[in-house]
Order: C-alpha cells, then sequence, then structure tokens
C-alpha cells in the first residue's frame, strides 16, 4: 500500500478511465448486447451504491467507439511500471469482446490498438491465445512454436525450421522425389504462417 497516497486502480480517473473503455470495446462491433454488459460487471466489479454513476458513464460511453485511445493513454500513464496490470485490462476486454460467443474483427483491431497504446504489442499474440481457439490454419500450429515467444525467439525458431524443413536436405540424403515435393508444400506452408505471423505483429 502506497502511504499518504491513492493507488492508480483505486483512482476517480482509472474507474472513469476503464468505463469507458470496457463501454467503447463492446461497441467496436457495431452494438452493444447484454452478454456485453453482462460481462463487463464480472470483470470490473462495481459497489452497489455506484451502480447509476457506472452506468450513466457506460451508457455515455457506448455511443460510439471514437475517442477510445484517450482512455487507453490515460490507463496505460497510470500503470506505465506495472504492464502485468495493463495485461489484466487487456484480459478483462477480451473477456467482454467474447461475450456474445464470437469476436469480431472490428473488435479484434480496438484490442489489437489498446494493446498497442499499452506497450504490450509484443505479448499480444499470447494474450489473444488465451481468448481464441484458432482453427487448422493458426500460422502458430503450422509453425510448431509457441505464440507466446517475443519476436526476436520468433525469427530465430523460423530460422531453424526452415534450415530443418529445407528439400535441399531431403535431395542430399538422396530421398524419393515425391518426399521432395511434401517437403517443398511443407516449407511454402511454413513461409505463408511465417509472414502472417509477422503482419500480425506489425513487423
Amino acid at each position: 500500500m502506497l502511504t499518504g497516497k491513492t493507488l492508480p486502480e483505486d483512482s476517480v480517473v482509472f474507474t472513469i478511465a476503464i468505463i469507458a473503455l470496457g463501454a467503447k470495446m463492446a461497441k467496436a462491433d457495431g452494438s452493444v448486447s447484454n452478454a456485453e454488459i453482462d460481462a463487463f460487471k464480472q470483470v470490473f466489479q462495481v459497489k452497489k451504491s455506484e451502480l447509476a454513476n457506472v452506468a450513466r458513464v457506460f451508457n455515455l460511453a457506448k455511443r460510439d467507439v471514437a475517442g477510445y485511445e484517450a482512455y487507453a493513454r490515460r490507463i496505460a500513464s497510470l500503470f506505465e511500471n506495472r504492464r502485468e496490470v495493463l495485461e489484466d485490462v487487456l484480459d478483462g476486454l477480451f473477456h467482454i469482446a467474447k461475450a456474445d460467443d464470437v469476436i469480431h474483427p472490428a473488435e479484434l483491431d480496438f484490442l489489437r490498438s489498446v494493446a498497442g497504446i499499452f506497450g504490450l504489442s509484443e505479448r499480444f499474440p499470447c494474450i489473444m491465445a488465451r481468448h481464441i481457439q484458432r482453427d487448422g490454419n493458426d500460422p502458430y500450429v503450422i509453425m510448431g512454436v509457441d505464440p507466446c515467444v517475443d519476436d526476436s525467439e520468433l525469427k530465430r525458431l523460423y530460422r531453424e525450421i526452415v534450415k530443418e524443413n529445407h528439400p535441399d536436405r531431403h535431395i542430399a540424403a538422396g530421398v524419393p522425389q515425391e518426399m521432395v515435393s511434401i517437403a517443398t508444400d511443407r516449407l511454402a506452408a511454413i513461409n505463408t504462417a511465417y509472414e502472417q505471423i509477422l503482419k500480425e505483429r506489425g513487423l
């Protein structure tokens, strides 16, 4: 506890910013569902005595998505030395986004943007992996790497994977042409997956 000071998470500034950011997250796909409102209440618990005030701020903020960056920057500045809290906030926003059983592309763009403002762009794939079960075309599954690896480790693993799967190794080993073709297709899939990950990470 900080003696004589108000903790950032106890401040009015934080409370208003988190309510507004949560409301704008719910609005990101164009409409606010009851499930998203319930999810907000689950994540950002509010005292009964404050419900009316929270509802007023939430209803004003949910009218449109515009201006969410200012609230995100305010929260980022409050917790610039506590990245784990910023990650918790992002987890909370993901919880709201998936409350109606689907995360809309516009919601994902919103979340990625907030992660950037929070300084968590590199952590975003890892955070996203906790909330979204991707299909068999998941580029991380195709490459066989953990979504939580940082950018430098990703690049190192990519070079290693390419080396291991390069068709030239099969040709040098004298394997049948069919095996070389399979290796060539696999390497092409790995390269496509890697390019997709780079694009998602903004690299």
